[in-house]
């Protein structure tokens, strides 16, 4: 495409025209100066593609569903998303489909956000590395992703009017920073601005957000596009750097824009800069069309592997893995149709859905049994005694009772939150029946986001699947029965109660305002922090096999200017072959500011023969170490003493080092007559000069006998505001004013 020779003979109406969809999923088209339209289509976990005719949100064509990211999160693994992101990406190519809606990335602040089920983590690091590889597997096949919803959309409530309140800080460093890593490392083609307000402004125009941070700091060179029915005001969102938008305004916003650029109220360069990065989205993809073949059985095979890869085995009192010769009770509606994706905007017309019931004939020898009964729905609340009596008369003859529990899908969804963290009664109420028995019982969760387990500590066995795709069956009864060893670990903190969440007071919505309250203590950074018992800790997972963490090889000294290796050796000390997720943490003991105990900055997943030991190798960098600095406005990390953590989970570090950082700055005091002795001495350009200037002044309070009157008097010429002297030191204005001068001569 001649970009530039198209956009010189197009009409203002014209270009007013292509910075609005033509319909729900189309752009508009010009074919008389060469502009064709492209198709767009939700994901991101499979093609919700809605052909002419499907109008309604679960119309669309037949698709292989895979894992969504609550589940994939729980892999820790960038390989699995990069090919997953390949075969969407062919998927795309194949029908016709320029960018796939997806992935979305908001942090899970609250166990309560109805969208959790498609958002990826509550650790930001783990986010955008998890992202970043996910995008660059989609866009190999020269299919674009658009990365949402940007930003600070962590509830649902009021998701199209509430305002985040949320600090710079908080923003920055979790909030915004998986966007940051997801555009640094893999350029996505489109990003798509958020509902919601932030600090005031809506996202789709909010120039801080989407060209000072996303296009100037980041470097940015895609389109940004609206959420769909998002934009409140075209013309101010044109020149805050939202390109298109969605799915368009039947014309009133094209003439809208018209008229803005004839009275001057928008510049014409405004609206030629969003012109041209849609030309170059389009050309990226038409320029580029391969031939593809959407096999949904062969597809529909690797969303089985995937799911694999995900599901966690939360506890396990040596019952699991099942035995072929055992008589086995299936209990729950989730097991014959299991719930295994979300409702809304991500949901999938799934090809071919496998339930545990249609395969468990398969997992049964001669000397044992597998048998199901319903118990309790599937689908909703409802206690049936006549049910329950079937169900705990079969776990009567059976050797382990396997409960498929869950959340209906009218718990979570798009578009509202959830009330609270409870499975339905009926679940409850059936489990704590088949507990009474005797026998043991082993719980397969199919749900989108946490849960509270009344029972934890009366069963024996715990398998988290989450919403695993439409091979979740066949997955979960394969790591029921060790023909898969799992593998995945909590991408998210299982808190015992809801009310232990750090958000739980501000959560979800105020007066049309949501205030992040907790700042950068979200998730484990919070419980951790707080040493608060948890049901289960982030990156908690267990194996059938067992891995020792040993050798730990990490500088004394690292240069922040250089960054550092850090390696650590894994074996495999059981009988089983068998994956483990490495993760590196890194905690700051500078206390430069106030921080989280700890914070993930690598994981790796390696693969282990029965005695087989490997090395895993991580790469610190200055973002390992550093924090945001709204006085420096920039990253920044204090010179001093961190430790590095080698963990299993958050909770669990079987390996850590203290190491010193070298080659940073200090921040310099703000000078003026409230700066503190102590700020001063503590800075290392004015400590020599303030030890001579204010030597009359610290002598005023010493002499004093006594620990305790000497911790008084260290204390308070710490946080003696020079000011102050003109009383205690008896020092003129003109003297401070000297002072002050010499000072500001030093930093």
């Amino acid at each position: 495409m001649d970009i530039k020779g198209i956009l010189s003979k197009m009409t203002l109406e014209q270009k007013a025209s292509i910075v609005s969809g033509h319909d729900a999923w189309t752009t508009e088209k010009f074919e008389e100066i060469g502009v064709p339209s492209i198709f767009v289509c939700d994901g991101p976990h499979g093609l919700r593609k809605q052909e002419e005719g499907q109008v309604q949100i679960n119309d669309s064509i037949d698709a292989v569903c895979f894992p969504t990211a609550c589940a994939t999160a729980s892999s820790f693994d960038k390989q699995l998303m990069y090919d997953m992101g390949v075969i969407l990406g062919k998927q795309c190519q194949a029908e016709d489909v320029s960018t796939l809606l997806g992935p979305a990335i908001n942090i899970k602040r609250s166990p309560l956000c109805g969208r959790n089920f498609e958002y990826v983590s509550e650790d930001p690091y783990l986010a955008g590395e998890l992202t970043a590889s996910y995008v660059n597997g989609v866009q190999s096949q020269h299919v674009g992703t658009s990365v949402k919803h940007f930003a600070a959309n962590s509830q649902e409530t009021e998701r199209m009017y509430a305002d985040s309140v949320v600090d710079e800080r908080t923003l920055r460093e979790i909030y915004l920073a998986a966007f940051e890593t997801a555009v640094k490392k893999a350029h996505p083609w489109t990003i798509m601005a958020s509902y919601n307000r932030i600090n005031g402004v809506y996202s789709c125009e909010n120039d801080w957000l989407l060209n000072k941070v996303l296009r100037d700091e980041w470097g940015f060179d895609g389109i940004v596009m609206s959420d769909w029915g998002a934009v409140s005001d075209r013309i101010k969102g044109i020149a805050a750097g939202l390109d298109l938008e969605m799915p368009g305004s039947q014309g009133v916003n094209d003439s809208h824009i018209v008229r803005a650029v004839q009275s001057g109220e928008l510049s014409e360069e405004a609206l030629d800069t969003a012109v041209t990065n849609i030309l170059r989205w389009v050309e990226r993809f038409t320029e580029n069309r391969q031939q593809e073949v959407f096999d949904r059985d062969i597809d529909h095979e690797k969303s089985v592997r995937a799911e694999e890869e995900c599901i966690v085995l939360l506890k396990n009192d040596s019952v699991l893995p099942l035995d072929k010769k055992e008589k086995i009770a299936i209990i729950g509606g989730f097991a014959e149709t299991p719930r295994y994706q979300g409702g809304g905007s991500s949901h999938i017309n799934s090809h071919k859905v496998v339930s545990a019931v249609s395969v468990m004939d398969s997992f049964a020898a001669s000397e044992g049994w597998i048998r199901y009964s319903e118990g309790f729905p599937y689908d909703a609340d409802i206690t049936d005694e006549a049910k329950f009596d079937v169900a705990v008369s079969l776990a009567k003859e059976a050797d382990k009772v396997v409960v498929f529990a869950g959340l209906p899908d009218v718990f979570e969804s798009e578009a509202y939150d959830r009330k609270h963290m409870r499975l339905p009664d009926c679940q409850n109420a059936l489990i704590e029946k088949l507990l009474k028995l005797g026998k043991p019982v082993i719980i397969v969760l199919h749900n989108g986001s946490p849960v509270e387990m009344p029972w934890v500590d009366e069963v024996k066995g715990i398998v988290e699947v989450y919403l695993g795709g439409e091979g979740v069956g066949e997955a979960a009864m394969n790591v029921l029965y060790g023909k898969v060893n799992p593998s995945g670990k909590l991408a998210e903190s299982f808190p015992i109660k809801l009310e232990d969440n750090p958000s739980y007071l501000n959560f979800p919505v105020a007066r049309h305002k949501v205030v992040y309250v907790e700042g950068v203590f979200v998730g484990y950074r919070y419980y951790d922090t707080k040493k608060m018992d948890v049901l289960f800790p982030f990156g908690h997972g267990l194996s059938y096999t067992s891995f020792e963490y040993s050798n730990l090889r990490c500088p004394s000294k690292i240069d922040i200017n250089d960054g550092a290796e850090v390696s650590v050796d894994i074996t495999n000390t059981g009988a089983v072959k068998g994956k483990e997720i490495v993760q590196l943490y890194v905690s700051d003991r500078t206390y430069a500011t106030n921080r989280p105990v700890h914070e993930l900055k690598g994981f790796d997943k390696v693969e282990l023969e029965p005695g087989e030991t490997k090395t895993v190798t991580f790469k610190l960098d200055k973002r390992s170490f550093a924090w945001y600095s709204t006085e420096v406005g920039d990253w920044y990390a204090a010179d001093g003493s961190y430790v590095i953590e080698i963990g299993k989970s958050s909770r669990d570090i079987p390996l850590s080092q203290e190491t010193e950082l070298t080659g940073s700055f200090q921040i310099p005091p703000v000078i003026d007559k409230d700066v503190q002795l102590g700020e001063l001495r503590a800075y290392n350009k004015t400590k020599e000069y303030t030890a001579k200037t204010f030597a009359e002044a610290s002598a005023q309070f010493g002499g004093r006998e006594g620990e305790e009157k000497d911790e008084m008097t260290k204390a308070m010429l710490e946080y003696l505001p020079i000011r102050t002297l003109r009383s205690f030191g008896g020092m003129t204005n003109e003297k401070i004013e000297e002072i002050l001068s010499d000072l500001n001569k030093l930093v």
